[in-house]
């Protein structure tokens, strides 16, 4: 049987990856104001242009219960399953439009709700493909890849949190007295929601750093088979500042990758985060 990996864009993983490991996504999109396009098209680059030009934060639009067919109908005519990873159905209606789309096609779509976001879904995704190529059946692939969603740690350090009031996910109280504190917060996601996590002071390095070192210490039983680290902008020295201490943590593939844009609208710039399974080292394959 030819197993199908999907996900949204909202995986993060860049083309090179996408191929690598078999995955196939679809787009969320993005609106400008009069301007729009899919996550992807649009750059990160383009939205913080729009948002400080205007002021306004740019939307995301989920992706539909209709778009969704149109995809796993087009993949179904390679594949005889799929198995979806879907943002977490804490955070957006997408979970829930994909679900609805796979209920018609006769069970040929599963659609796992990865109570992530990002990296966090790539590294469900990456497991799951991994199954596939060594012959695992689509059962076993959505078994073993739903025992570990709990243990997905996903989180990052911002340099703000304006961009996360804007989009309507933090009080205004929240956001005034982390910006007169000067605050750089961490975000967790937890049971598929963002909560705050530590509140961080100094430049991006030393509070990135600090953030660091609390999950680790937190999240002390990690898969050391593979760490994303993913943001949305960061100078080359604090990425290689955090994939040293990574790689003294015993990580054996580091990888950092780009925020894409549906994220990136969301975080804002200068947000960083290690993505990681916490579950130790001993996988079925």
């Amino acid at each position: 049987m030819k197993i199908a990996i999907s996900a949204e864009s909202t995986i993060d993983l860049p083309s090179e990856l996408l191929e690598k490991y078999d995955i196939h996504t679809l787009p969320f999109t993005l609106v400008l104001g009069e301007e729009e396009g899919a996550d992807g098209k649009i750059k990160p680059e383009d939205l913080y242009a729009y948002v400080s030009k205007s002021g306004k934060l740019p939307h995301t639009s989920a992706i539909n219960e209709f778009q969704y067919d149109e995809f796993f109908s087009s993949l179904l005519k390679e594949y005889d399953r799929i198995i979806h990873f879907s943002l977490s159905s804490e955070i957006s209606s997408a979970c829930s439009n994909a679900k609805a789309a796979a209920s018609k096609l006769n069970g040929k779509v599963d659609v796992i709700d990865t109570r992530s976001l990002s990296t966090g879904i790539a590294l469900q995704a990456i497991y799951a493909s991994n199954l596939a190529k060594n012959g695992h059946s689509a059962e076993e692939i959505i078994s073993l890849s739903e025992k570990r969603i709990p243990f997905d740690q996903t989180s990052f350090s911002l340099e703000s949190v304006d961009y996360l009031y804007k989009g309507g996910r933090c009080s205004y109280l929240k956001m005034l007295g982390v910006n007169i504190l000067k605050i750089k917060p961490s975000i967790y996601v937890k049971e598929g929601k963002m909560v705050v996590g530590g509140k961080y002071r100094g430049n991006m390095l030393k509070a990135v750093m600090g953030y660091v070192e609390d999950t680790l210490k937190k999240f002390n039983n990690p898969d050391h088979s593979r760490v994303f680290i993913t943001y949305s902008t960061a100078p080359d020295d604090v990425v290689e500042a955090v994939k040293e201490r990574l790689s003294k943590e015993g990580f054996k593939e580091i990888i950092p990758t780009r925020a894409g844009s549906t994220i990136s609208c969301h975080c804002g710039p200068h947000c960083l985060g290690i993505l990681y399974f916490n579950d130790g080292d001993n996988h079925v394959n």
